[in-house]
């Protein structure tokens, strides 16, 4: 029997405006086999930016 965090491993986002803010999130390996690319908001820098996934 194969374990959840197979399919859906916990994956990091950090932010791309370089302040050094991360989420933690889990994604679904089969649906999106590449790197995540979220637009979410970055409370250091005070606006929206794009996280992508870091492994």
């Amino acid at each position: 029997m194969a374990k959840s965090t197979d399919i859906r491993p916990i994956v990091k986002l950090r932010s791309t405006a370089g302040t050094g803010y991360t989420y933690v999130t889990k994604k679904n390996r089969r649906t999106n086999p590449d790197r995540m690319v979220l637009r979410k908001y970055d409370p250091v820098a005070r606006k929206h930016v794009e996280f992508k996934e870091e492994r």
